[in-house]
């Protein structure tokens, strides 16, 4: 019979407050869609620094004949036989290198015209214009200083460079729209917390007369506060529903479907639906708790019992 009566005054907060409610649906749905894509963000951001530093090479450009007189590191000429020979063998004395590779001009020249053989420029490079270069894999890509410092200005060398640092800055980009979001999804939640508040107080205030006779009749605090923490818990429940259905929508549309980005960029590491599913328990958790702390902390104020 308690159990009937809870959840008849459920339905009657519910239907008085149908707009407020709706807006407190939305406002919680999308602050949640927002944090669970925000977490999604960040999860994608790490499976690419796996799938790519992985893959990163550092590379020791040596000096042609071309840069003596157009680059100060090389003024004393070409790379010479002796020189490449030493290099080679102090990187393979070194710790964190894990396989060393030499590409002559010839093959830098011919990987250029498969990348860059549509360009305009390509027509004017020429193979004594292309650079060797030793191609270094560490085993953990972030001791790129140890080759840097160790190789940067020495005899024969033009420069040291680590394909890690451009990754670095498409990667901070990321992290700041997830930044950005995590700001959007602050306040989305504030509002949603001040429309839940609301929503409580109107509750509360338009069945004062019933409140009062439950208090006349001996109910206790809980059992009054329970219809309206149950509303808000309800509403706060569909809202993470939706906004899991717009994390499901959006990954099933922008990886998968409609965009199809995973068919567009092949090299790129997406995450899964193993990671989506992963989330959606915490983002329903959420959705409905926090509105029923948040009912439960107004109620204190607005409905004295």
């Amino acid at each position: 019979m308690r159990a009937q009566f809870v959840l008849s005054e459920i339905g009657v907060g519910l239907r008085r407050n149908l707009t407020m409610t709706f807006a407190v649906i939305v406002s919680v749905a999308l602050s949640l869609a927002l944090f669970g894509g925000s977490l999604l963000m960040r999860e994608q951001v790490s499976t690419m620094k796996t799938y790519w530093y992985d893959k990163v090479n550092v590379t020791i450009y040596l000096c042609n004949k071309n840069d003596a007189a157009t680059n100060p590191t090389c003024a004393k000429g070409a790379v010479t036989g002796q020189q490449k020979k030493q290099i080679e063998t102090d990187l393979k004395k070194l710790d964190v290198v894990d396989k060393v590779m030499f590409e002559t001009a010839d093959e830098a020249y011919k990987h250029y015209k498969e990348e860059f053989g549509d360009s305009p420029m390509a027509s004017t490079i020429t193979p004594d214009q292309m650079q060797e270069s030793f191609r270094i894999k560490l085993h953990d890509p972030t001791k790129y200083k140890v080759i840097a410092t160790a190789f940067a200005g020495r005899e024969g060398v033009q420069s040291v460079q680590d394909q890690r640092e451009t990754l670095d800055t498409l990667f901070k980009m990321m992290e700041g729209m997830n930044v950005a979001a995590l700001v959007v999804m602050g306040l989305m939640l504030v509002i949603a917390l001040m429309l839940i508040v609301n929503t409580v107080r109107v509750s509360a205030f338009s069945r004062r007369r019933e409140t009062g006779i439950m208090r006349l009749v001996g109910a206790s605090g809980f059992y009054i506060q329970m219809p309206f923490i149950m509303e808000a818990a309800f509403a706060g429940l569909i809202g993470g529903a939706l906004a899991c259905g717009f994390l499901i929508l959006g990954r099933y549309f922008m990886i998968d479907h409609g965009l199809e980005l995973a068919k567009q960029m092949p090299l790129v590491d997406f995450i899964g639906w193993d990671a989506i599913a992963t989330k959606l328990p915490l983002v329903l958790a959420i959705g409905l708790l926090m509105p029923a702390v948040a009912a439960l902390f107004a109620l204190r104020k607005y409905l004295k019992v």
